[in-house]
């Protein structure tokens, strides 16, 4: 074969293998005949542990799964123990003692997978002293502004009550915890005494026995706003042709910035478009009739969502 036309070859095919590459991300697969194909726990399973983890092999393009438990068999179905969305291949769940059927089905936007065919298995009935509870939310390594939390935990058969500790030494002096409270229940209001990082975890307990302890979770409490943006170009009122280049300073700690552009009152937005999220440190205005004086402002967001002090109010007359 010429060499010219090997060439021409090896950029034909790299261009049709870069169009199914580009048709592929505007256009989703359609999964509907993909096998899903289940891992553990496997068909017939006795669990001494109230906690069954379930794992499935993860199918191309798919987004999420569904993955459904029942009590008994699904053709003669006790009750429905769990129907729950989630985007890994992997989730866990406590149960109490009994029988059950499970199966899967993988999604996308468009398409799904028909449900895999039923695996059984059962929970045996034991003592608590080798079960723990698992946590609900907040989720591990939650980042929140608020003041105040809910912290929620799945019920574990066979416990009376729960108890929960809160820290932020990871429990190495259970002495000094700063929470440490025996409820009832599965749910603990909590009001954090400052901006630092948390661990939590919960026992159950009944009046003979206590099980191990959870998982460690951990969250972040933060409600100290960025610093106040300074405002860089154009000068306070500068007089400027469109487009005009708007742009300040970056600070530390800040996922994006609000740009907020306001008619001459100074106090009306200038559209619908503003306050607009800004993810760096510029903006090119484009609209307005001459002479019309501009003002515009900047803030900072942080992850947490805390939004620093405007920065200084800034004007400048479009030519």
């Amino acid at each position: 074969m010429k060499p010219n036309l090997r060439l021409s070859l090896f950029f034909f095919f790299s261009i049709i293998t870069l169009l199914l590459s580009s048709c592929k991300e505007l256009i989703e697969p359609n999964i509907s005949n993909s096998q899903l194909q289940l891992e553990t726990p496997a068909d017939q399973f006795l669990s001494t542990s109230y906690t069954v983890g379930f794992w499935w092999d993860k199918v191309d393009d798919a987004l999420k799964y569904r993955l459904q438990v029942v009590s008994n068999t699904f053709a003669l179905p006790g009750s429905l123990v769990l129907d729950t969305v989630i985007k890994a291949n992997k989730f866990s769940f406590n149960f109490n003692p009994g029988q059950f059927q499970w199966r899967v089905m993988a999604m996308n936007g468009s398409s799904q997978t028909a449900f895999t065919s039923p695996r059984s298995y059962s929970v045996a009935s034991t003592s608590i002293k080798q079960q723990s509870v698992q946590l609900s939310s907040p989720a591990n390594n939650y980042l929140t502004n608020q003041s105040t939390i809910i912290f929620q935990w799945g019920s574990l058969y066979g416990a009376t009550k729960y108890q929960i500790e809160i820290d932020t030494n990871n429990f190495v002096n259970e002495s000094a915890v700063i929470a440490n409270v025996i409820i009832p229940g599965q749910q603990y209001n909590f009001t954090f005494p400052k901006d630092q990082v948390y661990q939590w975890r919960v026992k159950a307990q009944n009046d003979t026995a206590q099980a191990k302890w959870s998982a460690v979770n951990t969250l972040t409490f933060d409600h100290t706003p960025p610093g106040k943006v300074t405002l860089v170009a154009p000068t306070t009122g500068q007089t400027l042709s469109k487009p005009v280049s708007l742009q300040w300073n970056s600070m530390a700690t800040t996922s994006y910035y609000k740009l907020y552009v306001l008619k001459s009152d100074s106090i009306t937005l200038y559209s619908n478009s503003f306050p607009m999220i800004i993810n760096n440190t510029n903006y090119s205005f484009n609209v307005g009739n001459s002479g019309d004086r501009v003002y515009w402002k900047v803030t900072a967001v942080d992850a947490a969502g805390n939004e620093s002090m405007p920065s200084q109010l800034g004007n400048f007359v479009l030519q």
